[in-house]
């Protein structure tokens, strides 16, 4: 089949699974990408980060008009960010692919393991262990945040982490976002998951722009891929409702699983 049907029809995937994870269908763009195209991974991430900041751009606007969007703190982390992202791809660029499969594969067992034990934790009602106090608090009285050191060194360190994840690997970090926020703050889920999209927006649109300027877009693969994964997510988000939910989880957390396997063998091969 050609690549100008693939590409969408894998973009609409990626959007989909966005849509109704709350973001963490992102993560597979890369390994879709890698095997579906033959791509490497230093080709493949730019593409998928143009997907990733497209669609999470919608959806951190959509979230703005719902006022779930906290702006503030997305800028500042994404500040860091973006900043970092440079650093990843200049990594990247430096890495040969079979290792870089490698590192790429421990991101996703990371990623379906702390799914899938939230998930579980979430079904069997188990609540979250006990802890301190986060250092990012929102004020009721103002519905803002109460800014201090402590705050803004643990959001401007997640918000590095995602950038340079973001140009090593090309992803928008949401899997790293979300578990510090749900750490460092006490936003509610559906606030905790619009900030991760505007933080991922940021962070995947300069990655983006350094990427584009360094001449390392396929435009031709990442337009209509982009495009896809715009219109899976907005797919994934009416049908979300329905379909969402911990059993979901749990079942997107092993395909993330049965991918990190394939990548690693992959990886191994080419090592």
């Amino acid at each position: 089949m050609d690549n100008s049907i693939i590409s969408p029809l894998l973009g609409v995937l990626v959007g989909l699974l966005m849509g109704l994870t709350g973001a963490g269908g992102g993560i597979l763009s890369v390994p879709l990408l890698v095997f579906a195209l033959h791509m490497n991974m230093v080709d493949a991430s730019p593409i998928a980060l143009c997907a990733i900041a497209l669609a999470a751009s919608v959806g951190a606007l959509l979230g703005l008009k719902n006022n779930l969007l906290r702006y503030k703190a997305a800028i500042f982390m994404a500040s860091f960010g973006v900043i970092l992202a440079p650093l990843g791809f200049w990594l990247a660029n430096r890495i040969p692919n079979g290792p870089l499969l490698i590192i790429f594969s421990a991101a996703l067992f990371y990623s379906a393991l702390s799914q899938y034990v939230k998930a579980r934790q979430s079904i069997l009602g188990i609540p979250d262990s006990l802890r301190q106090a986060p250092p990012c608090l929102i004020d009721p009285a103002i519905g803002k945040f109460n800014w201090n050191v402590p705050c803004a060194k643990a959001l401007l360190l997640t918000g590095g982490l995602a950038g340079f994840l973001s140009g090593l690997l090309g992803v928008g970090g949401g899997f790293i976002i979300i578990p510090a926020l749900k750490r460092y703050t006490n936003l509610s889920a559906q606030s905790i998951i619009v900030t991760s999209l505007g933080v991922q927006a940021l962070v995947s649109g300069g990655s983006v722009a350094y990427s584009a300027a360094s001449g390392n877009v396929n435009f031709l693969i990442a337009a209509p891929f982009s495009l896809g994964a715009l219109a899976g997510l907005l797919i994934g988000m009416m049908i979300s409702k329905k379909l969402s939910g911990p059993r979901l989880q749990q079942v997107f957390a092993v395909m993330v699983f049965a991918v990190a396997i394939s990548l690693t063998i992959k990886g191994l091969r080419v090592f």
